[in-house]
């Protein structure tokens, strides 16, 4: 049988796919996300940030290597986690493919699968409960005094997504029977464009960008995860599109969706494409 997936179809006989990013799509605006779930058109995408990627394809190796060891990184004992280390599971590498949901969870009262894929997960070998972790990558600006940069927090309209993020894979792996800790971290990478003389190498053809690197502990909350993913199922069944967003956009998050406002300029101008 055909998997359930992009354009939502009411009749399909198998759960419909909802990923991790398209639920935080919902919160962002109803009325994009209906458009293009239900209605199947497609929003200019955004490319790809392949330097994040790239932070966080060398920060997995490095913990890979304490994963086989099963020990702390030194990392997590200099910031008083010794009594954890990355948690070594059979599914773990599959846990980690965005793509193919490989870290999914069945919502039979919706008829979902909800799957994501993560980054890390941690080992708390004291009270065996297993810890979220995500990798973040930034460049960050200088303290008022020039002197060292801004420490990194999850204050800013844009980084309540990661908050969602946390609780929605924490909530995906109780959901699977793990006993999964409310206490999440963020590996921040910081990169450095305001302390380093330059990159470029004397001798090679080679560049070293310095990043300053934070933990930043996030105490998650998962209670809403279900109602949320209730919501997007009344949105998806929905004949008509929803209003569209009228906050969360902008620095601030202050803003209305901007898609909001093309709409309307162009119904203005009676635009009709």
């Amino acid at each position: 049988m055909a998997r359930h997936r992009g354009t939502y179809k009411p009749d399909h006989p198998e759960p419909y796919e909802v990923s991790r990013s398209q639920i935080q799509s919902f919160l962002n605006c109803p009325a994009c996300f209906w458009m293009n779930r239900v209605k199947g058109i497609k929003f200019p995408g955004m490319p790809g940030f392949l330097l994040n990627t790239a932070t966080d394809t060398l920060l997995k190796k490095d913990f890979d290597v304490y994963r086989e060891l099963q020990q702390p990184h030194p990392f997590m004992e200099r910031h008083g986690l010794g009594h954890l280390v990355p948690f070594k599971h059979d599914d773990f590498e599959q846990w980690t493919k965005s793509l193919q949901l490989g870290l999914r969870a069945n919502f039979e009262p919706a008829d979902f699968i909800i799957g994501g894929g993560l980054d890390d997960v941690w080992h708390n070998r004291d009270t065996d409960e297993i810890h979220i972790v995500d990798y973040k990558s930034t460049a960050g600006r200088r303290n008022e005094e020039g002197t060292a940069l801004n420490p990194i927090s999850l204050v800013g309209a844009y980084k309540e997504a990661y908050k969602n993020q946390m609780d929605m894979y924490q909530w995906i792996l109780k959901q699977q029977g793990f006993n999964v800790s409310n206490i999440g971290y963020f590996v921040y990478v910081n990169g450095d464009q305001h302390f380093q003389d330059g990159m470029l190498e004397q001798d090679t053809d080679t560049a070293k960008m310095m990043f300053d690197v934070q933990l930043i502990e996030y105490e998650g909350n998962s209670d809403w995860v279900e109602q949320a993913i209730l919501d997007v199922k009344a949105c998806l069944d929905s004949p008509e599109c929803p209003d569209h967003a009228e906050t969360g956009f902008g620095p601030k998050g202050d803003k209305q969706c901007e898609y909001a406002e093309l709409f309307e300029g162009m119904r203005l101008n009676n635009l009709h494409i």
